[in-house]
């Protein structure tokens, strides 16, 4: 069935204007405040990326409340969403309070009622490819919400909010939409969320002689190799990667596959390691699969993943009031970095073990957290940026993501069921989109499901095939694990 997108979208009635909350009568309108460094680079001429967060509701939705939504409870989380980010005389950026107007950042697309769900289905996936490649205009504060208020096969209704990756990080952002709902069994009680771990080397206030060395070790390899691959090793042309320089402009296609958590943490039980441990092992496992599925003898090509993390030392989620003080270690903004990861090599992936994915996965992630490597990246590209200025170092970074094959990120959602102006939220997922790669790949923890997001090069990449892969990746490894008598070290 082929879908043509509608262009003719529902226009609201009631006026949609409102001002700035963080604008007292009087102050200045001109009033800058510096972007910061990352949110320059993500917003250049060579990268503009914005972050697509995806909730599905149980029940259809009701966008009566909506305006009243944004302006009472979404605007205020931060300033930002009320200002625009423009650029100076000597080409620094800042963010310029302006009024708000709510039609702008609407977006409802308007259909045909009682059709078959698979149209909406095939429908939603091209409009949710068209909205990824579309550029949020310049001209007024960088996000919008888009209402989709017909039946899936997930969901009854879904919302997607598109934000600027310069408004803040997968962190700030989610953390922002989180502040919108609230708990189904009861809205009075706060949204609570699994512990996040920070890395053990952050937080021994004392190490001994060999802890040290190993220290140092891991961190000049790291950081070696990482600017090696950065500057001088770029990854094969394969099944995952078209290498076209404009990448970043091709077409995608977005999908999500689920898996139950509370098998993952079997598996983790199993093989003593990680959650992340598992999920990286089962997606470069499913990475090798499709691709020697796709192309024979491809098992080999030179593939690697840079991997986001988050810097906070932070254990949860902070408050929208902490997270917007500026003096806090959780601050609002984008604190976050990366690291190269290669892809397990797999000649004979159909007979190799699978849980060798996993194991693999586990000793790389575990040498890149005893290393400061990440740090040492970071302050590379400060002084990049002091010397050569944002607009060079955002080059590089988009170089950095251009080289690899894909990129994975990861979130936390929280435990309770959550709903949104009484609506229950039955899943949700995010997928960062106008990143130069070909492939990238997104988890999060949901009422017992992990959710991947899975974002492709449409004219690339088979993402209906690739989600197969995945998920015979997984079933291999839960069965592996569970048969499995030893643990490896």
């Amino acid at each position: 069935m082929k879908i043509n997108l509608v262009k003719k979208e529902m226009e609201y009635s009631e006026i949609g204007e409102i001002r700035s909350s963080f604008m007292d009568d009087g102050e200045d309108d001109e009033y800058l405040e510096p972007s910061s460094p990352t949110g320059e680079y993500y917003s250049s001429s060579s990268l503009s990326v914005s972050i697509l967060g995806v909730l599905e509701f149980e029940i259809p939705i009701d966008d009566s409340p909506t305006k009243s939504l944004l302006k009472n409870v979404f605007i205020p989380i931060h300033r930002r969403f009320s200002s625009l980010l423009v650029t100076g005389k000597n080409g620094e950026k800042h963010w310029k309070k302006v009024t708000v107007n709510l039609d702008d950042h609407i977006k409802v697309p308007l259909l045909e009622e009682g059709l078959p769900v698979e149209y909406y289905d095939e429908y939603f996936n091209e409009y949710l490819s068209k909205m990824a490649m579309e550029r949020l205009p310049q001209s007024r504060p960088l996000w919008e919400i888009h209402l989709f208020k017909y039946p899936t096969s997930n969901a009854a209704g879904i919302i997607v909010f598109k934000l600027h990756h310069a408004l803040g990080d997968g962190y700030s952002l989610m953390g922002a939409l989180f502040s919108c709902l609230q708990r189904s069994d009861n809205p009075s009680l706060p949204l609570s969320f699994p512990k996040i771990r920070p890395d053990d080397h952050m937080n021994k206030k004392t190490k001994n002689v060999l802890e040290i060395l190993s220290l140092l070790k891991n961190t000049i390899t790291d950081f070696t190799w990482s600017l090696w691959k950065s500057n001088m090793l770029e990854d094969q042309a394969s099944p995952i990667r078209s290498a076209k320089e404009d990448v970043d402009f091709r077409p995608v296609s977005i999908s999500t596959v689920t898996f139950s958590l509370d098998q993952i943490k079997e598996i983790k039980a199993k093989l003593g390691a990680t959650i992340n441990d598992v999920m990286v092992g089962i997606i470069f496992y499913g990475i090798r699969l499709y691709m020697e599925t796709t192309s024979k003898d491809s098992g080999n090509a030179r593939a690697t993943a840079l991997v986001v993390l988050n810097t906070r030392e932070i254990t949860t989620y902070q408050s929208i009031k902490d997270m917007a003080k500026p003096e806090t270690k959780g601050a609002w903004g984008n604190s976050f970095a990366f690291f190269h990861v290669s892809i397990p090599d797999a000649p004979n992936v159909d007979t190799s073990d699978p849980l060798e994915f996993v194991f693999e996965s586990k000793k790389t992630i575990t040498m890149k957290k005893n290393s400061l490597g990440v740090y040492l990246t970071g302050k590379f590209l400060e002084l990049m940026r002091k010397l050569r200025g944002p607009e060079e170092t955002s080059k590089y970074i988009r170089n950095i993501f251009w080289k690899s094959s894909l990129c994975i990120s990861n979130m936390i959602g929280p435990l309770e069921k959550m709903s949104l102006a009484n609506h229950p939220v039955k899943g949700l997922y995010f997928m960062p989109v106008n990143d130069p790669v070909s492939l990238f790949l997104t988890m999060m923890s949901y009422l017992g499901k992990m959710r991947i997001g899975v974002g492709v090069e449409k004219e690339l990449i088979n993402h209906k095939l690739f989600c197969t892969c995945l998920e015979k990746a997984f079933e291999r490894i839960f069965e592996a694990a569970m048969g499995s008598s030893s643990v490896s070290s």
